[in-house]
């Protein structure tokens, strides 16, 4: 017995939902239950119709295919229909999701239409869309600078000339390359997120740019002393508790 799905087309232009409708018109296994032109609208209309099958774009006002999928309880299959570049073609081919570029042609379609029919496919569920999701995620670009307020001014530091960031009291001070102290706002705890990659959390009140780094001093039960490219040359010692992370992290014998 062939089972029916029914579908759900979820895209705000008018004319690309149409098309879909009207290719989809030969594949009585696909049973087209509404439509709704952006994700606001389609997570109500998922909510209101139950549907087995999404046919999803990807950019659309109000939330984006991606945001609506992260608020849905229970995930239907997904078929995106996109105009994404080859870089995520890619990621979806590797997680195992379909996708349709628009405009949709009706033999990819045809292939879209048997891989969802397929009894193999159906047993095992098509989609992975966690997956999907951790692999889309954009990277996660370092700022170029950090802003601190001095007076009635705000000036812009960039993050290259920050050697270190330490935590004094309740106040975290940022120390650059031209031996300059800067009170800043952000928590240790801020800074290590944002300043991910050559900063390394050595101490729980220092985070270090190891681009900085001149000379690494080995102390004892496993803590190092880092002398850092700056104009005072200064120093940050490592707790023995951030030890392994330190020597795993700079690969120190």
């Amino acid at each position: 017995m062939t089972t029916t799905y029914n579908a759900l087309i979820i895209d705000d232009e008018p004319l690309a939902r149409q098309r879909l409708r009207q290719l989809l018109v030969p594949y009585p296994a696909i049973h087209v239950v509404g439509e709704a032109s952006n994700g606001e609208e389609g997570l109500a209309r998922i909510e209101a119709l139950k549907p087995d099958l999404l046919f999803l774009d990807i950019e659309m006002p109000v939330l984006n295919g991606f945001e609506l999928l992260g608020q849905l309880k229970r995930q239907p299959r997904v078929v995106f229909v996109t105009a994404y570049d080859q870089y995520a073609l890619k990621a979806f081919e590797e997680n195992s999701i379909d996708y349709l570029l628009k405009p949709v042609e009706a033999e990819r379609l045809k292939k879209t239409i048997q891989k969802i029919t397929q009894a193999e496919a159906a047993a095992t569920g098509l989609f992975d869309l966690q997956r999907l999701l951790d692999g889309l995620q954009p990277a996660k670009k370092q700022p170029l600078s950090l802003t601190v307020k001095l007076g009635d001014r705000i000036l812009l530091i960039k993050t290259a000339d920050i050697v270190a960031a330490e935590a004094e009291d309740k106040y975290v001070m940022l120390h650059t390359k031209d031996g300059k102290r800067h009170l800043t706002d952000y928590t240790l705890a801020d800074l290590e997120n944002l300043l991910s990659g050559n900063f390394l959390r050595i101490h729980r009140s220092i985070l270090i740019n190891t681009d900085c780094i001149s000379e690494i001093r080995k102390g004892f039960n496993g803590s190092y002393t880092f002398v850092m490219e700056a104009v005072d040359n200064p120093r940050f010692k490592s707790s023995r508790s951030n030890g392994h992370v330190v020597k795993v992290h700079l690969g120190l014998a």
